[in-house]
């Protein structure tokens, strides 16, 4: 090893003695900032991470690489002197590893001489360092691989600009084998294998920041191989062709051809290893979280799983599947044989093609293929079934991948978040299939229920409740197998262990009174312990047996961890506009993404609080810009809430109308909302706009004079009313902003908590304006750049930064305590919803959350922000989706949602700012070249000449010689 240092030491002299370094890194460093700033347009994508450094690292090593390789054989051929090198004491394999070494030192070299592009990064952004380690180590391997193919050809010629040649089209061959073209051609299968074979896709695994054994072993092995050919080349020259060297010749090559092929066959025995590898992520991406072994774990019934990928389908697509199905083999390994993984092409099987299409309606998609000539429709299978008893879901390649749009309008086809994806869509075909029985046999403690009546002061309609709570409960313990169990307590009967005031200190809860006016009071409550949480339980629209047990139920579940939670959701209702013609449009508001996007994890209902009551089996309440509600709508909102439930409530108090002088977008104000409820629990919504100089650009109608012609266009501008809050604006640590790097809240009204009703109250601000942040009370939204030319509206010279919004958990009081109720005698209501009374103070468990914003969920809000910022406006749904599970206490799927999604972007930065960066690296980039010129020219001036061999064993071989 030390001849073959002292040989790499050599050729590295001859490099840097040389313009032949300089001109290397010079032009690596050239081409790499420059595609990294200009080609894939850093500071545009606005992302923090350095997938511009190595996107074109493959292709760039190939040339590069093949620059430096081509001279070290051909040239010693070419000048006589490789005779005189196979003549010393050095073996064959140290002269092959020292110019090897010395290939890749120079390589490496080049590549930490861009390190300061990450460290610019990380000072910009969030940067996850697991990729950029991941990148580097790739670009080391690649380039190892490159370099023993190059010297290999070298050795076989001695022209310089055949060697050259030859390495490009080698290494480029070898590159192309993985590209989609050639694999799109050859079908699934076949492509695959290709895509084994070729180093692009090996670097791509590698660089994403996972070190698999089997990409480490292929480049290892793809170095070993051409290495050995090289030392066999080396050898070979020195064969005389009589027969007396015929059998040395013989087991030269036999050896060389066994080492080959010994490698080679590694590289297959390794290709099943798919759990042998380090994610080196920061959030561990690639790694399957906690939560999904427990989940798998915990299955009762098989769990079928069945990828639906046809072997012809869109390159863009085949590159995926391997990831998909090494993905689905560690979740049949960690679920200890419950899950039975199927990986099918429908094509060759029509039985499962017909059940597919008939039971699931999984059909084929059609993806329109371009080539050179031509263009071709494909219709192929991208789908994963997931079967769980009765219960089934599908993914859909649309809820698998992500596309992101590049300036070379080839776009980028990247799985989304593989992991959440598929843990949701189990969870969901799994809670959903679960029977109350499963649900008591999986509890770890017993459930206890005890209802708290008062029979002898009951009102006449109610008189036969506690008759139908204990038929109800008698049944539900007979099958619970211990699990179960049920009482009744009277508080005012003598010697009760409780009494009204041990259900006010311990669960808040008051007697409830015949009427407003009337003296005499009563208890009819069922309260529902595990362990040491505790619920309170009401049925919504009387006390009959089918309500009682539906109530009863819906607890169970809510409490287990096992169950798929209910969402119930209430939007205004959809009423058509008119346009400035008066012709009938569709409704300018609607929020079905937040429905479909919520439903991923939940089961989404919608609800009517029109009557007065919220279903029982409701575990958490959206309310998305109320408004026209009343009485018995609101009623409904706050008896919820007293019963210890979980309402979110997206008020802020204005509201989407079209703008008939622009044609564009105007608000009003919102009548009949949930205002004063909201005061009443201590969390007002004023009636004010916050503008913030931090905030999201948005396409306005502008209008400018043009030699006295007025014109309209559309502008993207800063826009004051759209808040942009970053991480320094969230409650750090809270899960419903976890993770999030961003969220635009739209026309958000700030809110103010009073905090002498909220002093007993957990109180926390979720989202806060930036401190640059002012409040208008007009609703004007549309700039006036001709009296405010630089930002279009008034700015105020008092800023401040606002609160937008709030989560409060603890006891509330009713909004309707000391007042009638809605809910009277009145034709459709019956008697026992009438006696039933007010709840006039909840439980510690109620929770509420507050948005200052109705239309930050707005779908026509989303499709507008898409087409400036693309899929920013998802962050405004991961809230929601937080919220919910925050307030159902359902967090498992948060860190896996978070895993992946988490979107690392930039501070903001001005034009300055940006062209200060990029100079100052190209400025590091060049003293770097001129530190390096600069000491090896004096080591150049100032030492001898290195000797190939120490001094000594020089002088031996002369003795021996002579």
């Amino acid at each position: 090893m030390k001849q073959a240092l002292v040989i790499t030491r050599k050729e590295l002299q001859g490099y840097f003695t040389s313009p032949m370094a300089l001109i290397f890194v010079g032009t690596f460093l050239a081409i790499t900032l420059f595609s990294f700033f200009w080609v894939e347009t850093f500071f545009a994508r606005g992302i923090a991470d350095v997938r511009p450094l190595f996107r074109w690292m493959p292709v760039l090593m190939i040339f590069l690489v093949s620059a430096l390789t081509m001279r070290q054989w051909s040239e010693e051929q070419r000048s006589g002197t490789l005779e005189m090198l196979l003549t010393l004491p050095v073996s064959p394999v140290q002269l092959v590893l020292g110019k090897f070494l010395a290939v890749l030192a120079l390589v490496t070299i080049s590549l930490l001489l861009t390190f300061f592009l990450p460290i610019t990064v990380s000072l910009l952004g969030n940067l996850d360092w697991g990729p950029v380690i991941g990148g580097y180590l790739a670009a080391i391997l690649l380039a190892a691989a490159y370099a023993a193919i190059g010297l290999f050809v070298s050795s076989r010629t001695d022209n310089q600009l055949v060697a050259l040649i030859s390495t490009v089209l080698l290494c480029g061959s070898l590159y192309l084998l993985g590209s989609g073209g050639v694999t799109g051609f050859f079908g699934r299968t076949l492509g695959e294998v290709l895509r084994a074979i070729a180093p692009g896709s090996r670097f791509e695994s590698i660089e994403r920041g996972v070190i698999d054994l089997r990409d480490m072993l292929y480049y290892l092995t793809l170095s070993g191989v051409f290495l050995t050919l090289n030392v066999f080349s080396l050898i070979s020259k020195r064969w005389s062709q009589g027969e007396g060297t015929r059998p040395q010749r013989r087991a030269t090559t036999l050896t060389s051809l066994l080492l080959v092929l010994n490698l080679i066959m590694a590289n297959v025995w390794a290709y099943p290893l798919r759990g042998l590898r380090l994610d080196l992520t920061e959030q561990r991406e690639y790694t399957l979280s906690q939560t999904t072994r427990d989940l798998l774990s915990n299955l009762q019934e098989p769990l079928l799983i069945r990828g639906y990928f046809s072997e012809k389908t869109h390159p863009l697509l085949a590159p995926l599947v391997p990831t998909i199905r090494d993905m689905l083999q560690e979740y049949r390994v960690a679920s200890g044989g419950k899950v039975q993984l199927e990986i099918i092409d429908p094509a060759k099987d029509p039985e499962k093609e017909a059940e597919a299409n008939q039971i699931y309606g999984i059909r084929p998609t059609p993806f329109q293929v371009a080539g050179r000539y031509e263009s071709s429709i494909i219709n192929s299978y991208f789908d994963i079934l997931i079967r769980y008893g009765d219960q089934s879901q599908v993914l859909g390649f649309q809820d698998l991948i992500e596309i992101v749009p590049r300036r070379d309008a080839m776009p980028d086809v990247r799985l989304r978040n593989l992991e959440y994806d598929l843990t949701r869509t189990i969870k969901k075909v799994v809670y959903g299939f679960q029977s109350i029985d499963a649900v008591l046999a999986a509890l770890d403690e017993p459930a206890k229920l005890t209802a708290y009546v008062t029979p002898n002061t009951l009102p006449e309609p109610l008189a036969d409740a506690p008759k139908a709570i204990e038929k109800v409960a008698n049944d539900i313990q007979k099958e619970a197998q211990g699990k179960f169990t049920y009482a009744m307590v009277d508080p005012d009967a003598p010697g009760s262990p409780v009494t009204r005031q041990t259900l006010y200190e311990r669960y808040r809860l008051q007697p409830i009174a015949y009427s407003l006016f009337s003296p005499e009071t009563y208890y009819l409550y069922m309260v529902l312990e595990i362990g040491d949480k505790a619920q309170v339980i009401f049925p919504t629209s009387d006390w009959s047996e089918a309500s009682v047990r539906t109530a009863i139920e819906s607890a169970l579940k809510r409490a287990s961890p096992g169950f798929l939670k209910v969402v119930g959701l209430w939007t205004p209702p959809q009423q058509p506009t008119q346009d400035a013609w008066g012709q009938m449009q569709q409704p300018l508001s609607t929020w079905e993404e937040l429905s479909n996007y919520l439903a991923q994890e939940q089961e989404v209902r919608t609800v009517y609080l029109e009557g007065g009551s919220v279903p029982a089996d409701i575990d958490v309440l959206v309310v998305v810009a109320p408004q026209e509600m009343n009485d018995k709508a609101r009623y409904a909102v706050d008896q919820y809430l007293m019963r210890g439930g979980a309402v979110i409530a997206v008020a802020g108090n204005y509201k989407l109308v079209p703008d008939p002088f622009t044609g564009g977008l105007g608000i009003e104000a919102i009548k009949n909302g949930m205002q004063e409820l909201l005061a009443s629990y201590g969390i007002t919504v004023e009636n004010s706009l916050v503008l913030d100089l931090q905030n999201e650009p948005f396409p306005v109608p502008v209008v400018r004079n043009v030699g006295g012609i007025r014109i309209q266009e559309i502008q993207a501008l800063n826009y004051p009313f759209f808040v942009d809050i970053r991480p320094d604006g969230m409650a750090q640590g809270h899960p419903i902003v976890a993770n999030l790097s961003a969220v635009t809240l739209n026309w958000a009204s700030p809110i103010t908590v009073d905090e002498a009703k909220n002093a007993k109250r957990q109180v926390t601000v979720l989202l806060r304006s930036s401190k640059n942040s002012w409040t208008q009370t007009t609703t004007i939204i549309q700039p006036n750049f001709e009296q405010y030319p630089q930002l279009g509206f008034a700015v105020s010279e008092v800023k401040q930064s606002y609160p937008l919004a709030v989560a409060v958990q603890g006891s509330f009081e009713s909004y309707f305590k000391g007042k009638p109720s809605p809910l009277t005698t009145e034709e459709g209501e019956t008697a026992a919803q009438a006696a039933a009374g007010t709840i006039e103070a909840s439980p510690e468990t109620a929770r509420l959350v507050v948005f200052g914003s109705a239309a930050f969920l707005d779908d026509i809000v989303f499709q507008i922000s898409s087409r400036l910022m693309g899929d920013r406006y998802l962050n405004s749904l991961k809230l929601m989706q937080n919220a919910v599970a925050w307030c159902t206490e359902d967090l498992d799927l948060l860190g896996i949602r978070a895993r992946g999604t988490t979107a690392r972007t930039l501070n903001p930065l001005s034009e300055r700012a940006q062209s200060f960066w990029e100079g100052l690296n190209y400025a590091v980039a060049l003293l770097a070249l001129l530190g390096i010129a600069g000491v090896w020219n004096l080591r150049r001036k100032s030492e001898q000449p290195m000797e190939l061999l120490p001094a000594k064993t020089l002088t031996k071989a002369k003795e021996v010689k002579s």
